[in-house]
C-alpha cells in the first residue's frame, strides 16, 4: 500500500484502497471495521448503497451525501425533450431476434431494404483536421487511444470550419461532454476570438475534466449537471442574459442522447414561452407547410427564439436508439414502419460491425497518462457484447449479409434525423468524418439553418 493510505486491498480493482485512514489507523472508515480494526458500526447509506457509513452519524451524513436529492435547477423541466407521449405505442415485449424463425427474418429485410431504397448507401467522406490540433497530432508520445481521439477531434473541427461556425458571438452547447475534451479544442482554435461561450452537459460527474484548464480569460465555461431528456437551454441564466447563438457538438453521443440533444436543440430551445411556467404552445403537424411557414414566421418575428447557428454531432451506438426519443418516427411511419420494425432495426444496427471489431483494447500502454485511459472508447465494449450475442444469428446470415443489413439499418436510423431537421428548415447532412480504422463510428451529422434563419452574430 501507498504510505498514508488505506491498507486495504480492493480485489475488483486490483488495487490497494486510496482513501486517508484516521491517524494511527492502517485502514479507511470503509475498510477498517472488515478487517476489525474499528469496533463501530457501518451501514449502507440508504441513499446509495455503493457506499457505508457510520450508523450514529447516519443523519449528519443524509445532509451532506453527494447523492442526495438536490434542488433542480431552474433549466430543469421534467421530460421536455423526452418526445412520445403516449406509452401505448411502445411494444410492451422486446422479442428476440434470434427467436424469430427464418420467413419473419427475411420478411424484416425486405421491409429494411424498401424503406432504404433511393438513400444513397455511400456516405461522403470529408475528412478534415484543424490547425488547432496540430502540435497535440505530432506529439510522439501520443498512444493509439490518444491519437485516434485527436484525429476524430481535428476532423470535427474542420467540419465545423467548413460550416463556418467557428467564429465570435458563439455559445458552444457540448452533450454528453465527459472530460469537455471537444470543447477545449474548440477555445484552442479560438483563442483569438472575442464573446465565445461554452456549456458542457453532462448527467453525470466526470473525473479529469479539461474545461478548467482552459487559458483563455475571456472564454467562459460552465458545466450542467443534467440529464439532455430534461434540459431547457432556453432557461439556462447564461443564454437568457447574453441571447448568443448557440452552436450544439458532441462526440460519439450515444444512441437516444442524439435524439434528446437535437429536441432540445430544435424544439425547446426555439420554442416560445407566453408565461414563466406555462407549457410550450402544442406541436403542429409536421405535414402542414403552411402552419410550419407560420412558425419560422414566428420564430423570425421574436428574437427571444432564434434557431441554432449549428449542429455537428458525431454519431453513435445506434443500438441504444429508443422509440419514444426518436425523433424520426414521422419518417419511419411515412415508410409503413413502426415501432416494432424499428426495435428490430436499431438491435440488428450493431451487425455493421461484424466480423470486424476486435476484442476491446487491455491496459494501455505506458506512454499514455491515467487522463487518456480514462477517456477510452465506452462504445467499443458496448458493442463487443452485443456482436457476441445471439441475435448475430450465426449460421441463418453469413457474416457479409449481417454487416450489411447492420449499415442499413444505421443509415436509416441516422435518415429519419437528417429528415427531422430539414423538416424544421435545416440544411442538413451526413458525412463520414474518419477512417474506419480510427473509429467504426464515423459518422457525422451536421446542420445549419436556411439562411433566411440563420441569426447574426452577437460581438
Amino acid at each position: 500500500p501507498v504510505p498514508g493510505r488505506c491498507a486495504y486491498f480492493v480485489e475488483r480493482k486490483k488495487r490497494f484502497c486510496k482513501m486517508i485512514p484516521a491517524p494511527g489507523r492502517r485502514f479507511c472508515g470503509e475498510h477498517g471495521q472488515l478487517e476489525g480494526e474499528n469496533d463501530r458500526k457501518r451501514i449502507p447509506c440508504p441513499l446509495d448503497p455503493k457506499h457505508t457509513v457510520y450508523e450514529d452519524q447516519l443523519q449528519k451524513h443524509l445532509k451532506k451525501c453527494n447523492s442526495r436529492e438536490k434542488p433542480k435547477p431552474v433549466y430543469f423541466v421534467q421530460d421536455i425533450n423526452a418526445g412520445l407521449k403516449d406509452v401505448a405505442e411502445i411494444p410492451e415485449k422486446q422479442v428476440p431476434i434470434s427467436s424469430l424463425s427464418k420467413e419473419e427474418l427475411e420478411n424484416l429485410i425486405i421491409k429494411l431494404k424498401k424503406a432504404s431504397s433511393g438513400l444513397e448507401l455511400r456516405l461522403k467522406e470529408q475528412i478534415l483536421s484543424h490547425q488547432a490540433l496540430q502540435e497535440a497530432l505530432n506529439d510522439p508520445k501520443n498512444g493509439e487511444s490518444a491519437s485516434k481521439h485527436l484525429k476524430q477531434q481535428a476532423s470535427i473541427l474542420g467540419n465545423m470550419e467548413k460550416l463556418h461556425l467557428l467564429g465570435p458571438g458563439r455559445c458552444f452547447v457540448e452533450f454528453g461532454a465527459g472530460r469537455g475534451k471537444l470543447s477545449h479544442w474548440v477555445d484552442v482554435a479560438l483563442r483569438n476570438v472575442e464573446n465565445v461561450q461554452f456549456l458542457l452537459v453532462e448527467r453525470a460527474t466526470t473525473r479529469f475534466k479539461v474545461d478548467g484548464k482552459h487559458k483563455r480569460r475571456d472564454s467562459v465555461f460552465e458545466r450542467l449537471q443534467v440529464d439532455i431528456q430534461h434540459l431547457c437551454l432556453k432557461k439556462v441564466p447564461i443564454l437568457e442574459k447574453t441571447k448568443l447563438p448557440v452552436v450544439g457538438i458532441g462526440k460519439h453521443l450515444c444512441g437516444a442522447a442524439t435524439d434528446l440533444a437535437l429536441r432540445c436543440l430544435v424544439e425547446s430551445y426555439t420554442t416560445c414561452f407566453d408565461g414563466e411556467n406555462e407549457e410550450p404552445a402544442p406541436k403542429r403537424s409536421r405535414t402542414d407547410k403552411t402552419e410550419a411557414a407560420s412558425n419560422n414566421s414566428d420564430k423570425e418575428s421574436n428574437n427571444d427564439c432564434k434557431p441554432v447557428a449549428g449542429i455537428v454531432i458525431a454519431l453513435c451506438c445506434h443500438h441504444k436508439c429508443d422509440w419514444r426519443h426518436y425523433v424520426g418516427r414521422e419518417f419511419f411511419k411515412s415508410a409503413g414502419l413502426g415501432p416494432v420494425e424499428f426495435n428490430y432495426f436499431q438491435r440488428m444496427s450493431s451487425w455493421a460491425t461484424c466480423g470486424m471489431r476486435e476484442m476491446v483494447t487491455k491496459a494501455s500502454t505506458s506512454e499514455e497518462s491515467e487522463e487518456q485511459t480514462s477517456d477510452t472508447e465506452h462504445h467499443e465494449q458496448t458493442f463487443s457484447k452485443t456482436e457476441s450475442g445471439s441475435d448475430t444469428l450465426q449460421g441463418v446470415l453469413t457474416v457479409e449479409e449481417r454487416k450489411e443489413v447492420g449499415c442499413l439499418c444505421k443509415l436509416l436510423i441516422d435518415h429519419g434525423r437528417i429528415e427531422y431537421l430539414k423538416q424544421r428548415g435545416y440544411k442538413a447532412a451526413l458525412q463520414y468524418y474518419t477512417e474506419s480504422a480510427v473509429s467504426l463510428e464515423n459518422v457525422l451529422l451536421t446542420a445549419v439553418p436556411s439562411p433566411s434563419l440563420i441569426p447574426e452574430p452577437t460581438t
